[in-house]
């Protein structure tokens, strides 16, 4: 069992992101917008908006996402990158502290998921490259989590991740209610 976190990089996954640094500011300011807008808004937000949003004019987010589909697929790999370098991030915390920790930056992908999940192509090679980098991205920290003795023997990556997701699917009165229904998740998860 290897106790480091893997190699999730998204080797099937390209984005044409821009080599130019102002290009790329653009870029990933269209990419921040048009995650805060789909959040907001769902899958129908106004491009004109997310444009205006990230201080661009449509002709710029255009020349970067030539297609609405675009625009949503490289938000999703987008958050999917963010939420596999977390997963190293955390790596030098103890086993659960840095489980745990992945676990909340995971349930918050799976806001940023159901905004546009209705418009992924769950069948694409993208989207099983972005499954496949989540799970060699968060196994290692299940693995150390379960060889130090703090979580179950019992779960795989898989379960763990469906039960996160459906905790964070849910719409909560406040804060503090998501956060209750969380730590009830991983209650179930550690050993007694």
């Amino acid at each position: 069992m290897n106790d480091r976190v893997v190699d999730w990089h998204l080797p099937d996954v390209e984005l044409r992101r821009p080599h130019r640094a102002d290009a790329r500011r653009n870029y990933d300011a269209l990419l921040v917008a048009a995650r805060e807008a789909f959040a907001e808004h769902g899958t129908g937000a106004s491009l004109e908006e997310i444009a205006r949003g990230a201080g661009v004019g449509i002709g710029t987010l255009y020349r970067n996402f030539p297609t609405r589909q675009d625009l949503f697929d490289a938000v999703y790999v987008t958050e999917v990158e963010d939420l596999c370098r977390a997963a190293s991030e955390v790596d030098g915390r103890s086993p659960d502290a840095a489980f745990e920790a992945w676990l909340k930056r995971f349930a918050g992908y799976v806001a940023t998921k159901r905004a546009i999940a209705e418009a992924l192509n769950r069948d694409s090679d993208m989207f099983r490259a972005c499954r496949n980098a989540m799970y060699a991205a968060g196994e290692p920290l299940l693995q150390r989590a379960q060889k130090n003795g703090s979580v179950r023997q019992d779960v795989d990556i898989d379960t763990v991740l469906r039960v996160i997701s459906g905790v964070a699917a849910v719409e909560y009165l406040s804060p503090d209610q998501r956060e209750r229904a969380f730590s009830i998740a991983l209650d179930g998860m550690r050993t007694l």
